[in-house]
């Protein structure tokens, strides 16, 4: 089969390039892949793996193999998966407990977008716990997890100030964001969640406006910034308020029931994928690069040939 294999001698770093077929255990199922969408953590990998890695973490596509011990979705259905590697390849084995079927209503593409961007904003949003009622800040809120979060924390009875551009201001108010602030120090009173994306000064601030008893949750820095961080600032007018990482691989089990239940909320109209370009995966370095430029809102969908 082929893959976009890791490739120093590339100039994106990549190269289509043939590949054993996957191994499937008991409790895997091999997926033919028709699309996946780009993360901006895969950036980062592409600069790092060996030659001969297969990068891609987002797939949708048809079960071509059921998992042998009788657990997951039947040959022939319409699947979406988060994998943690080998995504970018024309088959892969995954556990059947990371695949959720997609209903007829949603398409490939729209799918493509939410194993990864949208299970990080669903489990980040979990550790405000109830969250009706309750004040939401969002950093990087016009980024594919900030659009998401900003949907599911309204849905859930949240109010939300969102932290983005002022380009982005109409699109966010229109996904349920009530205040949209180009900076943190613009954000008025206090959070009691906070979600934190880029890190550097714009953490430092959101230690400024979280609620006591409240929750600031890291889960990425996009500014590459180091944040001071000291009791002082959370005494006083703080207090018990914590500082919680994320990262996707650490957050526990169940990530196909994740997947499920957001594409049930895209199927109900609930909640809006925004594909901002689709391109053919032997296309991709338009793709990257575009990401790298921060030139669209929403998500990249390289489309796989069959």
């Amino acid at each position: 089969m082929l893959a976009l294999c890791i490739s120093a001698d590339s100039s994106n770093r990549l190269k289509l390039a043939k590949v054993d077929e996957p191994n499937c255990n008991a409790n895997e199922a091999l997926v033919a892949v028709h699309a996946t969408s780009l993360n901006r953590g895969e950036l980062r990998l592409l600069g790092i793996r060996p030659d001969g890695w297969i990068p891609g973490q987002d797939i949708v596509g048809i079960v071509e193999g059921a998992a042998v011990d009788g657990s997951g979705p039947a040959a022939g259905t319409r699947v979406a998966a988060l994998v943690d590697q080998a995504g970018w390849a024309e088959r892969v084995a995954v556990p059947t407990d990371r695949l959720a079927v997609i209903p007829d209503s949603v398409s490939f593409a729209s799918a493509a977008t939410l194993p990864v961007a949208g299970t990080t904003a669903l489990r980040t949003l979990r550790h405000g716990g109830d969250l009706a009622g309750q004040r939401v800040l969002i950093t990087g809120a016009s980024g594919a997890v900030g659009r998401f979060q900003i949907q599911i924390a309204r849905g859930q009875g949240a109010s939300v100030t969102a932290v983005a551009a002022a380009r982005h201001a109409e699109d966010l108010r229109e996904l349920g964001a009530e205040q949209v602030v180009g900076s943190i120090e613009q954000a008025e009173g206090l959070f009691s969640l906070i979600t934190e994306s880029v890190g550097g000064e714009s953490l430092t601030h959101a230690i400024e406006r979280v609620a006591p008893g409240g929750t600031i949750v890291m889960f990425g820095s996009s500014s590459g910034e180091l944040s001071p961080v000291g009791f002082r600032q959370f005494v006083p007018g703080h207090e018990g308020a914590r500082l919680q990482t994320f990262a996707y691989y650490t957050s526990g089990s169940a990530i196909g029931a994740d997947i499920a239940a957001l594409l049930d909320l895209v199927a109900a109209g609930r909640l809006e994928t925004r594909v901002a370009m689709t391109v053919p995966w032997t296309e991709i370095g338009q793709a990257l690069d575009a990401l790298r430029q921060r030139s669209f809102s929403g998500k990249a969908v390289l489309t796989v040939a069959r």
